[in-house]
Parts: C-alpha cells; structure tokens; sequence
C-alpha cells in the first residue's frame, strides 16, 4: 500500500521529466545552426505502477524519462549518400571537362587556337606561290608552321598538366578517406563506451552521420549497424557499425582499413604522364576497386578524366607465349592509331603482366600482331604458365568508357601523324631550292634529342610494297627498327632545323625549272587543308571542331547531371532535414508545452502541501 505522502513522489517525478523535456528542447535551440545536429526527443514513459489491494487494484507511479534519443530516418540517410555520391561524381567531373574545354578554344583576340594558326600557316603557303624564292616569304612560312608544332607541343603540355593535378588529387582523396575512416573508428568506440552502459551518445553519433556525409561525396558509401550478442542471443548494449565504400570494407567497429598510393613507372597509354598512382590496401595489396560499374563519388571521376580513353585500349587473343614474352592478335590497326605505352602493362587471365617493350608486325592493312616483353619481376614462373595463357583474350593498359586525358591526346596523335605523313610524303618528292633531294619537314624529337624523320620506315613500306607485302615488316616501341610515325606526338612535334638554319631547304617543286610546274609541290601541299580526308572522315581544317564537339557534348551531358544531382541532393536534404532537423517554432512550442507542464507539476506539490499540512497540523486537534 502506498504511503501516504507518496502523491509528492508522482509530483516530483513529474518535475524531473518535464525539467529534461525543457533542457532537451534548449539544447535543441542551442544548436539550430549546427551543422549536421540531429534533433533530440526526451522520451517519457509512465513508471510502474504498484499494486494496492482494493479493488482498484493497482495505481499509477508517476512518469519517467527512459532515454534522449535522435529524430533521424535512416532510409533518408542512404538516399542522401547515394544522391550525394553522384553529385560529387559529375561536380568533379564538370570541373575538369571544364578546363579542357577552355584549353581547346580558339579565339583570335585572347587565346590563338589551332583553327587561327593553321589558317594561317596555309596563307602564308599560299604566298609562296607567287614568291617563292624571296628568302622573308619561306622564313614565314616555316616559323609559322613552327608555330603550329608549339601549339600542338603547349597544348599536349596542358592536357598533362590536367592528368597530373588529377593524380595528386586521387592521392589527396585517399588520405582523406583514410582520416574519415580513422576518426569512424575512434567514434565507434566511444559511442559503445557511453551505450553499453545504457545511455545514448547521440552528439557522438551526429559526428559519425557527418563523417559519412563527406564520405559518400568522395565514394560510393553504406552502412550497417547490427547489436552485439553473446552466443546465446542476449544483447551485450553495444552495436557494431560497419561502413563499405565501393562495395568493400572499410571500417568495421573499432577496426579500420587504409588505402594506399602506390606510383608506377608503368603507363597505361603512351601519352601518360610518369608517376601516376595506383590504389591498393594497405593489408591485402590488392587493388581497390575506384573506377568500377559499383563505384561513384568524386574519386571515380578524378580516375575517369586521369584514365579515360573511351574503351580504346588495344585488346586481343594470346597467340604465342614463352617465359618472357607475349604475343597476341588483333585487327588490323593503323600505325597512326597506335597508342600503346613503351612500357605497360596487359592483364591476362585476371592477372597483370609488366612489360618492358613492345614489337609489332605491320602488313598491307595495318598492324595485325604485338609482342610484349615481359619485365624481369613479371616473366612466367615455366612454360606451364605460359601455356595457359594462350588462347586467353588480352588487354593493354587500362580500359575506361569515358573521355578523358588519354583519349583526347591520342585524337591529337592520330591527326598530327594523319597531317605530317601526308605533308612530308609530298615534300619529300620535291627538291630544294639548292636542286637537293629534300627530307621530311615535320619530325619528331624525342626528350633524349633523337630526331624521328621516318625515312628508314618509308623505306621499309616502300620495300614491302613493291614486294608484294609477301612478308609483314616490324616496328618496335624505342624505334629501332624504323621510326615510324608512331614517334611522332603532339609533345615531340617540331619543324626540322635544316629549314631553320638554311630557308632554302623546303621544296616547292618537284624539279627547279622555269614555269607554271615550278609550284606542283605548293599546289599540292594546299590541298591538304580542305581537300583531303584526314581525321574522321573530314578535312584537316576541321580537325578542332570535331575535338571540340567530343568536349562540349561532354561537358553538357555532365552539367545537366551535375544540376540533376544536386537539385535531386538538395531535395533529399529538406526531406531528411524535416524530420532531424531542428525547427524553431516547434521548439517554441514545445517549450511553452513542457513550461505549462512544469507548472502543473508545481501546483500539484503546492496542493498536496495544503493538503498534508491540513492533515497533519490540523486533523484531531482538540
């Protein structure tokens, strides 16, 4: 039976709860600005009640306050890290294609392009038709055509410039994810410490939702969260949390797991810049999957535009294997086409393979077969492995459906060799003005100072073909055996120093006689600027409109997703900031609801007081 003050217990018991009612919703309206704050709820219950025996029977305790938990719905949690993950993905994107699309512009009055050079280069062309011997006009002509080899060279420049700052942006972004993943874990342990002893960390757990949040901009993110039990089922009060990035995992409760960048002197294309990171996992070594069909956020994008070459890696079937080589098949290639690193690398079988060098056999239609060289650290371990090999399809390099670095600088490869092959195939049946039998005019110069004129493989074609392309002649990557126009790039592009030193060496005839056939070798020089199909089916003059359309088609595509995105991100924010967001005028009125709450509380002490007062100082006073 329940004593018979115990009326000051119920009173008293009301006014703690409606006390911390009050101090949740202040600390609510504390923190209104706070970024990432979830809402919290004191949430009462009615204590239990105690038995009396009457008929009633039983009667009530008062209330309690069982816990202060968060607002927060987790189905809007996961729908915001998805939407957020590919906001970050098309954001990094847009910025990149951005600046390529900046570096690709031509206009007169700020920025001189491909379009006004090569203008111009064919103006100047055009004058030596009617001025061919004056020595000023010929300077022209050649330092313009100088111009368009530095055009090409600074324009190759930016486009690495562009895959570096991405590679040291993966690397930026992997430290990141690293720290997150430190600070999730530490945050795990504490949030456990403080639970399993029955409370609620839930400034704690706030910490953590925004650790995820940045997260899921940089990858794809999940979550889980699941109750420690014992072997028999009991709940121990703690809960492991477990988040996944790209499908695989990178904490786990008090345990996390780093990545790794890993520089490699192996390319993925020929173009690449040296140095650029491979990620792994610090604990297994293999490679971490940031650019596959699961992956998003801003990292995949960094690897997209570092890696991109629109699936245009060469691929073919093993046709011969030994210890230290590796030969496969492909469809015919054209030489020009060719973008295969000097030293790379080829997967197998799932596995990858180093390479030191590469030869290739050319026949009348093109490239048909490359051998690899396999580095020391990657020949196979016996003849065993090497006929599994065979018979297997194989990849160069990496293979990524996006344009990105590599795929535009290898248009600009195929274009250059397209142009300089053509020019110097109708210069070199020309003379010079000293009646000598003039060279290649465009040629290549490596960063070692080697000068590629492809004299030696012209020759070898020429053999070839007047033998009926009875045999395949060989082409190596160090340019050995013939350099090709393979050695050709945007980087080494110049005009040879003959024709700078001495202007007279640049044929305009094919013979120095008086006449109208005094300029045949001009005239057909012209024709290479409209007449001729060069890249993709068009004219040479049209080469940067066809480049620019691959950008700008890009460009939109990734701003309307990116706008998508981040209209779809901000709409998902206001839905999950409904419901864990604090609002001020349900503050207030909460406030004034627990106030008059409070306040009644009071008075049912105030009239319990009279009451025992009456009973105690006034029942049975004589």
């Amino acid at each position: 039976m329940p004593s018979q003050f115990f009326g000051l217990n119920i009173g008293a018991s009301a006014l703690s709860a409606f006390q911390t009612s009050v101090n949740t919703a202040a600390n609510n309206v504390a923190n209104v600005q706070t970024k990432g704050y979830t809402r919290q709820t004191a949430n009462l219950v009615a204590t239990d009640p105690i038995r009396v025996y009457t008929r009633y029977g039983s009667v009530g305790t008062g209330v309690e306050v069982t816990s202060v938990t968060q607002e927060r719905n987790l189905y809007y949690d996961e729908k915001y890290w998805q939407s957020n993950s590919s906001r970050g993905f098309f954001e990094q994107k847009l910025y990149y294609v951005d600046q390529v699309q900046t570096i690709f512009r031509d206009d007169e009055e700020s920025q001189k392009g491909f379009s006004s050079i090569f203008s111009q280069m064919f103006k100047d062309l055009d004058t030596l038709k009617t001025q061919g011997e004056v020595k000023a006009v010929r300077n022209q002509f050649i330092h313009q055509a100088q111009s368009l080899c530095t055009y090409f060279n600074a324009l190759s420049k930016s486009l690495t410039d562009i895959q570096e700052d991405t590679n040291e942006e993966i690397k930026a972004s992997v430290d990141n994810i690293n720290s997150i993943a430190e600070k999730i874990s530490v945050l795990n342990k504490q949030i456990n410490n403080i639970e399993v002893r029955g409370g609620h960390a839930n400034e704690l757990r706030d910490q953590r939702a925004n650790l995820i949040d940045e997260l899921s901009g940089i990858a794809d993110v999940e979550t889980k969260e699941f109750e420690v039990t014992n072997s028999n089922g009991q709940n121990l009060g703690g809960t492991n949390y477990r988040v996944y990035i790209n499908g695989q995992t990178l904490v786990d409760g008090n345990d996390y797991r780093t990545l790794k960048c890993t520089s490699s002197k192996y390319l993925n294309n020929q173009m690449d810049a040296e140095g650029m990171y491979a990620i792994t996992w610090e604990d297994t070594g293999m490679e971490f999957n940031a650019k596959g069909a699961s992956a998003n956020g801003s990292l995949k994008a960094l690897f997209m535009i570092r890696d991109g070459n629109n699936n245009e890696n060469m691929k073919g079937t093993v046709s011969a294997a030994d210890l230290s080589s590796i030969t496969i098949k492909i469809p015919d290639t054209k030489v020009n086409e060719l973008s295969l690193a000097n030293k790379g690398r080829i997967m197998v079988n799932n596995k990858f393979y180093y390479y030191d060098g590469w030869t290739a056999k050319v026949g009348e239609n093109g490239v048909n077969s490359v051998t690899f060289k396999l580095a020391p650290e990657s020949q196979m371990a016996d003849q065993a492995e090497a006929d599994r090999v065979k018979g297997n399809y194989l990849t160069t390099g990496s293979s990524m459906d996006a344009m990105g670095i590599p795929y535009y600088q290898n248009q600009i490869n195929e274009f250059l060799r397209n142009f300089t092959q053509a020019f110097n195939d109708i210069e070199k049946q020309g003379v010079t003005l000293d009646g000598d039998k003039m060279g290649a005019f465009f040629v290549g110069i490596s960063p070692t100072g080697n000068t590629f004129d492809a004299d030696s493989w012209d020759a070898k074609v020429q053999a070839a073909k007047e033998a009926g392309w009875t045999t395949d002649i060989e082409l190596s990557s160090d340019g050995d055996d013939g350099d090709s126009y393979y050695q050709f790039t945007a980087t080494t592009l110049a005009v040879n120093s003959k024709s700078f030193k001495d202007s007279n060496y640049f044929a305009t005839s094919t013979k120095i006689t008086q006449g109208e056939a005094k300029y045949d070798t001009v005239e057909d020089l012209l024709k290479l600027q409209k007449d001729v199909r060069m890249f993709r089916g068009d004219s040479a003059e049209t080469f940067l409109e066809t480049l620019i359309s691959d950008v700008t088609v890009d460009v939109n595509k990734t701003t309307t997703s990116s706008n998508n995105y981040s209209n779809l991100s901000t709409a998902i924010a206001t839905q999950r900031t409904s419901v864990s967001g604090v609002d001020e005028d349900e503050e207030a009125m909460n406030l004034i609801k627990f106030q008059n709450a409070y306040n009644l509380a009071s008075k049912m002490i105030s009239v319990m007081s009279e009451m025992y007062d009456k009973l105690i100082n006034e029942t049975g006073v004589v």
